[in-house]
């Protein structure tokens, strides 16, 4: 049989003693299942996640769940990246533990189950210590942390002081709203329209009524762009706006707002 460790919300420990661990499905084309770990013997390693999950939010810190899987039971194991590709390998159980084991630098790598996992496989549930493990990716201490949109957590602890510590040349934080309002009142060019509403792109909510005289502008790019812009907005005139540029005369805008509301 071979053992891995899950790590999970502490506030799930009752019910995953009684019902098992519930399946997922993030990042591998739509397969249900749970994210584990091989058991090693270097501790640090075993729990190398640890420190990285803790960023999305906890109830009460993590947990070890240690499950026991039969040694030919089907699993994907690889390296994170390799999850987007759809890459990590299929192999059985102890096969997932044998190449793990094997590795120079395991960090980063996980083990998947497309499955359940059973109560009655369940090993024990523990407490750790809530330090272990990288953020971000391996080797990041002391690397610059990069604020672009893509990799910065929306709600994080601390997110914002470090945006505004350390800018994005395109992700911001963004100008507050007053005086990007001012750069697009103060002119007409088409770049410098579009990369203001690039910022205002990045808010949750902005002043519809001061930017809805741009979906008449001539130029379709600063059009199309408008409609990236509020595509994410809770504003309630979004609705009215985006109606009316869905019968935009240029196909490239229509089609933004077709993609927005699909």
């Amino acid at each position: 049989m071979a053992m891995f460790v899950h790590l999970t919300s502490s506030a799930d420990a009752p019910r995953i003693r009684r019902s098992g661990i519930r399946a997922v499905s993030h990042g591998q084309g739509g397969l249900r299942g749970v994210y584990c770990f091989p058991v090693l013997p270097s501790y640090t390693l075993t729990h190398q996640w640890l420190r990285e999950l803790a960023r999305f939010g906890t109830r009460g810190g993590l947990v070890a769940v240690h499950l026991r899987l039969d040694d030919h039971e089907p699993v994907r194991v690889g390296r994170y990246p390799d999850r987007a590709r759809e890459a990590q390998a299929r192999v059985g159980a102890a096969e997932a533990v044998r190449r793990v084991a094997a590795l120079e630098d395991p960090r980063g790598w996980e083990v998947f189950v497309p499955r359940p996992v059973r109560a009655a496989e369940i090993h024990r549930v523990r407490a750790v210590p809530q330090t272990v493990g990288w953020r971000y990716r391996p080797d990041a201490h002391g690397t610059r942390p990069c604020t672009c949109f893509g990799c910065a957590v929306r709600g994080e602890y601390g997110g914002r002081r470090l945006r505004e510590r350390l800018p994005h040349p395109l992700d911001g934080p963004p100008p507050p709203p007053r005086e990007l309002l001012t750069r697009i009142s103060g002119t007409d060019d088409p770049a410098a329209l579009r990369e203001a509403l690039h910022w205002f792109g990045m808010r949750r909510r902005g002043p519809v009524p001061e930017l809805a005289h741009l979906a008449a502008h001539p130029d379709p790019t600063v059009r199309e762009a408008l409609v990236w812009a509020v595509a994410r907005w809770s504003t309630p005139s979004v609705t009215d706006l985006l109606d009316r540029l869905a019968d935009d005369p240029d196909d490239d805008v229509r089609e933004a707002v077709a993609e927005v509301r699909s």
